[in-house]
């Protein structure tokens, strides 16, 4: 909504405003961003103290557009270094644009040849706001850019803010992590080229005091999987600003002339229900207008790494399809070893063509032998990297990331591929291309299993694109190969959860969570994922007892109900499962693919009662619980479950033992689990309400 006169606009969301305004001095300024107002209430907002028409005394104000200007100290979101060694800027306003839903201002430097969009795209049906900038060069001179976030977000003042972001490490991540904001900066991302293990481009600000179900949440989430930062800034009048852009210092990007940068989507979401509410505000957004199939179920995957890692045949995939089909598993994934001289994790990365010894008449027999046992076939590749000792290598050696003069680093003896120059990523795209041409594959699992090193680019006028480049041509050859092969559908993995972000997410139908493949850990990992990815994306496991990371034995109940809180997959070594262990996975196989749609579809709500733990999920009339306790203290029995959302007036079976529940007597009082006494105990419940 514009109120041109004043100079102010909304953008409006069905629960949310977010209205913003440019002041006497040409600057974006954040106003408002909470519940809705109506046109009467949001220009009233000009009436207040820190209207950006009144003067202001004693503090610094906050600003949408984060550009540097007289007087402003704290962080900018925009930094630019002109062709005479200019840095400061001074733009002014010239025009706000509405178009499909699109409200963009354009200001153009008081001086300098440059012009900075700056636009916000709300959905229908969404309170999730989008905000890019674009930046173009209308001069001849080159413009270095040394900083340019995609949204700087105003948070209303708050108390104690606090601040949620999912940390962790290889093995560790998406650990969900609250903590009161202190004074100044505090700054998140990610210098490794991906969106990485140590870190995820989300965040959310509440009061201190927002609970799972109740509290105002501010969240903000980047769909970038480079290198990235997000800044929260707490000012000492307890004001909060968060810049979300990508890139790192040092780096800076060279603008010629003519040139435009276009900036990657900052999306922010503000709702009044609490943590939960939030989560389930992301995950509606994925599946509404980030997903390229959002109403695909995933199929049960079974992939082969653990049970054979380097050391296999074509038969004995064949005798793994074998079972993982009478098992129920409808995708069956070869992992790494598959091609060329790669028999260990020393060679063959770069040489996309099957190992002949393994493979002496190609991929044909085995993808056959797959899809007559009913089941779709997969495939892994790393195509970001490169052994030295490979026939790629030593045909290119210049087309790794490397700096004059050093050395170049080697993690798991391999090499990143400078994908940012055009030749490699032609070659890429290329090979991948005609692997896909010639095999009749359903689904590739894209790995990248190490950082940036070395980052250099000898030879290049402007090196530092290469932190950008390099996702952008990921992204176009993500984009051409699935144009190209419709039926394609492709997992985003880094080593697990190293590559995480709606940037992915707009080109692959799912993610590898973590190579922690270990029940009990998996619980935390999962949860702090949901805090902004669906379950519909979160590839997740059941594997050996002990697990192969940990050692940690867990019974199979246990591990087949954690991971069914996500996209369910067998990753073990089913040549060694006793026939028993075979007939129950097949089970709870089925009954992961009755309750799927609820899962993977459906609203989450998070559950916790005593020591038991556990996701709700409702679609429809169904209901699915699942829940898990580690252990028990003291003998003490477990509490009842209260549930979450139901209809208080309705009534619910319950499908495993045929008993009708009252919605308001889950809800205030609970639901009896029944779980065994033992240590790792757990529970599929499915309900259906009745009409």
């Amino acid at each position: 909504m514009p109120a041109h006169d004043s100079r102010l606009w909304t953008i409006d969301t069905p629960n949310t405003s977010y209205v913003v305004a440019v002041d006497e001095h040409d600057r974006l300024r954040g106003l408002h961003w909470g519940p809705r107002l109506s046109p009467e209430q949001a220009l009233a907002l000009l009436d207040l103290p820190d209207s950006p028409f009144r003067p202001v005394v004693g503090r610094e104000p906050r600003f949408d557009l984060g550009a540097g200007s007289a007087f402003q100290y704290g962080h900018n979101g925009l930094q630019v270094r002109f062709s005479d060694g200019t840095r400061d800027l001074e733009l002014v306003f010239a025009e706000a644009v509405e178009e499909d839903g699109d409200l963009t201002f354009v200001f153009t430097d008081r001086h300098y040849p440059l012009e900075v969009r700056t636009r916000y795209r709300s959905h229908p049906g969404s309170d999730v706001i989008e905000r890019t900038l674009a930046l173009r060069n209308t001069g001849t001179e080159p413009i270095e850019v040394v900083r340019a976030d995609s949204a700087t977000w105003v948070v209303p003042g708050l108390d104690a803010p606090r601040l949620s972001q999912l940390h962790g490490e290889w093995g560790a991540e998406t650990q969900l992590t609250r903590t009161t904001i202190p004074y100044g900066e505090t700054v998140i991302g990610s210098r490794r080229g991906i969106t990485s293990h140590q870190a995820n481009p989300w965040v959310a600000i509440d009061d201190g005091e927002a609970t799972e179900t109740s509290g105002p949440v501010w969240s903000t989430a980047l769909a970038w999987s480079g290198t990235w930062r997000i800044t929260v800034e707490k000012g000492p009048t307890g004001s909060v600003v968060v810049s979300a852009g990508f890139g790192h210092d040092p780096i800076a990007i060279r603008l010629g002339g003519g040139e435009t940068l276009e900036t990657p989507i900052a999306a922010g979401l503000h709702t009044a229900g609490g943590f939960a509410a939030a989560a389930s505000a992301w995950h509606d957004y994925a599946l509404a207008h980030v997903l390229p199939h959002p109403d695909e179920v995933r199929p049960v995957l079974y992939n082969s790494w653990e049970a054979t890692e380097f050391d296999f045949t074509a038969e004995d995939q064949m005798r793994l399809a074998d079972r993982a089909a009478a098992m129920g598993c409808e995708l069956f994934v070869m992992d790494d070893g598959w091609f060329g001289a790669r028999v260990n994790d020393r060679a063959g990365l770069g040489d996309w063509t099957p190992n002949p010894d393994r493979f002496p008449d190609g991929l044909g027999p085995l993808i056959k032998h797959v899809h007559g046992c009913g089941m779709r076939f997969g495939i892994w590749v790393e195509p970001e990297m490169v052994n030295p000792d490979s026939d790629l290598y030593r045909a290119h050696p210049d087309w790794v990331y490397h700096q004059p003069n050093r050395r170049r680093s080697e993690v798991r003896q391999q090499l990143v591929l400078n994908l940012a120059r055009p030749d490699v990523a032609e070659f890429i795209h290329a090979r991948l291309d005609e692997l896909l041409s010639q095999n009749e594959i359903d689904f590739v699992k894209w790995d990248m299993n190490r950082p940036f090193t070395e980052a250099g680019w000898p030879g290049d006028e402007d090196p530092d694109r290469l932190w950008f480049d390099h996702t952008r041509n990921l992204y176009a050859i993500l984009d051409r190969l699935r144009a190209d092969h419709p039926t394609l559908r492709i997992e985003s993995c880094s080593s697990g959860g190293g590559r995480v972000d709606f940037g992915i997410l707009r080109r692959t139908d799912q993610v590898w969570t973590s190579d922690n493949t270990d029940a009990v850990d998996r619980i935390a990992i999962q949860d702090g994922f949901a805090q902004a990815y669906p379950a519909r994306v979160m590839g997740a496991w059941v594997t050996d007892s002990p697990n192969p990371l940990t050692r940690r034995e867990v019974p199979l109940d246990f591990r087949f109900h954690v991971a069914m809180a996500g996209v369910l997959a067998v990753g073990g070594d089913l040549r060694i499962w006793s026939d028993e262990d075979q007939a129950r996975g097949a089970e709870l196989v089925a009954d992961y693919k009755r309750v799927r749609p609820a899962v993977q579809l459906g609203r989450r709500r998070p559950l916790r009662a005593g020591e038991v733990t556990g996701v709700q999920y409702d679609r429809g009339d169904q209901t699915v619980v699942l829940v898990w306790r580690k252990a028990r203290s003291f003998a003490y029995p477990d509490p009842l479950l209260k549930l979450h959302g139901l209809d208080p007036d309705a009534r619910y079976r319950d499908e495993r033992t045929g008993r009708v529940h009252h919605g308001a007597i889950l809800a205030l009082h609970g639901l009896d689990l029944g779980l065994d006494p033992a240590d790792y105990a757990s529970a599929m419940i499915e309900l259906t309400r009745l009409p």
